[in-house]
């Protein structure tokens, strides 16, 4: 109870103190630590951490050290960290169409401060609407033409996702993103606690993999990254997904007809052997040579990239260069050869 009382009251005075302001001593021997004397604090460690820690959390937030009883909030940028406990980070307040507040109130200590005549958690509701109903809804459609996503309703043009729980589980301008699809069905966690939900997608920390995090890699993730590292030292050439140490290939047409890309990391890539694009021919290599792994080994008689020039050509050199001078005065009009 003592330790509770000194704590309250430190949480005072310190309330009363502009934000990005760092927690005030809550006694003379604080204040001696503050100027840069923490030998002469008379609390101990435990007495000391006791007045920084957080209950079921770290000690100043984690955001800061704790100095003879008071946070000392670790910042780079002025007010980004402040409070008490460090617990105030004006960076985290809610957003709108991408402006912190909509544009329409000032963040303090993570939670909006609307000004007059707008309300909401990200202070994207006007108190009065000037809005026909129908004019409301068009602003609320989605690329879809459904409103708000079929995930929350329609006010003054702006959508209220629904979040019954208050757990701001679906958010977006369009109620687009549902973090309820990251909670996995086994254990209620979010990505099963090894990753982070990004709009309804799981990605997951080094070592976990699945749609949900689920399943763990049995190699460390210096060997997943080093098996599926190609020879140009790009994760999977820039065109796979690497999964416990094995490249899936990002196949532009997965029936394999056209445009295979594969390797063990997914370094050949066919469209490369192709003089055009179209995924319904199979002309590779221009019919004049055979595809290995996105290069043209080229027919006897035949070269170029995708062996599109004859070694012997029987034209003379001036049919040649008729035939490439087409309407112009130039031969493939001054841009080529």
């Amino acid at each position: 109870m003592y330790a509770q009382g000194l704590l309250g009251l430190a949480l005072l005075l310190v309330t009363s103190l502009p934000a990005g302001h760092l927690a005030p001593p809550a006694g003379p021997s604080a204040l001696r630590s503050s100027l840069g004397t923490p030998s002469s604090c008379r609390l101990s460690q435990t007495d000391s951490e006791l007045r920084c820690h957080v209950p079921g959390g770290q000690l100043c937030n984690g955001r800061g050290r704790c100095e003879c009883g008071v946070c000392i909030c670790q910042v780079t940028d002025s007010g980004k960290y402040y409070g008490p406990l460090c617990e105030c980070h004006d960076w985290v307040c809610e957003t709108y169409d991408g402006k912190i507040c909509a544009g329409h109130g000032k963040c303090d200590c993570g939670k909006c401060k609307c000004d007059e005549g707008w309300y909401g958690e990200a202070c994207q509701y006007p108190t009065t609407c000037n809005l026909t109903r129908r004019k409301s809804n068009e602003m609320c459609k989605n690329s879809q033409d459904i409103i708000c996503s079929g995930a929350g309703t329609c006010q003054c043009g702006r959508c209220k996702c629904a979040n019954s729980e208050g757990n701001g589980l679906v958010y977006g301008k369009f109620c687009e993103c549902d973090d309820r699809e990251c909670i996995d069905d086994e254990t209620g966690e979010i990505c099963t606690g090894h990753g982070k939900c990004y709009c309804g997608n799981c990605y997951c920390e080094a070592g976990w993999h699945g749609d949900k995090c689920e399943f763990q890699c049995d190699i460390t993730p210096w060997e997943i990254k080093k098996r599926c590292t190609s020879p140009d030292g790009k994760i999977c050439s820039n065109r796979g997904t690497c999964v416990c140490g094995e490249c899936t290939c990002h196949d532009v047409d997965p029936t394999g007809d056209w445009g295979d890309i594969h390797g063990d990391t997914c370094e050949c890539d066919e469209r490369n052997c192709k003089a055009v694009y179209d995924r319904y021919s199979d002309d590779f290599c221009s019919g004049h040579g055979q595809c290995n792994c996105g290069r043209c080994d080229c027919k006897e008689g035949w070269t170029g990239e995708k062996c599109e020039h004859s070694r012997s050509c029987p034209l003379s050199v001036e049919e040649s260069t008729k035939k490439c001078q087409g309407n112009s005065n130039l031969p493939c009009s001054g841009r080529g050869k």
